[in-house]
């Protein structure tokens, strides 16, 4: 999905680090936010959004999950269980703020924004939570640490200690 002239502006404005801050709290120096709702849930780690009234795919930013739909790839243990929960998580219509890291990119390969998925609502971002649960590992890409690396590696190393999740058979 190729993101419209108006997609393309929204990112640059991202990517400028000059969206306005939601809430309370402001992003963290570079970082930008957007207030969006989910459409949809593609796999484990990534999802369809819509903010301003155009349409986001958004990367899970540090995680990754096992694959379920990838039309070159065979489903990979787990990747069904990963899907729903992130599907469990973000139904449609759940408000969120997708955070950027200031020391990532702000879009992937694939043209998708790379962000902490945070319910609107409240709790810690989805894509450490799937972490916590067994649903996700931790994912540095580049070898570019992100800002959020030391509570999700804490978190995956909880998850792989109890055995949750992917830990438990894959």
């Amino acid at each position: 999905m190729r993101p419209s002239p108006l997609a393309a502006a929204a990112l640059a404005v991202l990517a400028a680090g000059c969206a306005a801050p939601l809430g309370e709290e402001g992003p963290p120096t570079g970082a930008a936010l957007l207030d969006a709702r989910v459409e949809r849930v593609v796999d484990g780690d990534t999802l369809v959004a819509r903010a301003g009234g155009e349409r986001f795919r958004v990367r899970m930013l540090g995680i990754d999950t096992p694959e379920s739909v990838r039309p070159d790839a065979p489903v990979e243990c787990f990747g069904p269980e990963a899907a729903r929960r992130a599907e469990q998580l973000l139904p449609p219509g759940t408000r969120v703020r997708l955070e950027t890291d200031p020391t990532q990119d702000r879009v992937d390969d694939f043209g998708r924004l790379l962000a902490y998925v945070v319910p609107r609502a409240g709790g810690e971002p989805v894509n450490e939570r799937l972490v916590r649960e067994g649903f996700a590992e931790v994912f540095v890409f580049r070898g570019r640490e992100f800002r959020r690396l030391p509570a999700f590696a804490a978190a995956e190393r909880a998850a792989r200690d109890a055995g949750r999740g992917l830990w438990s058979r894959c």
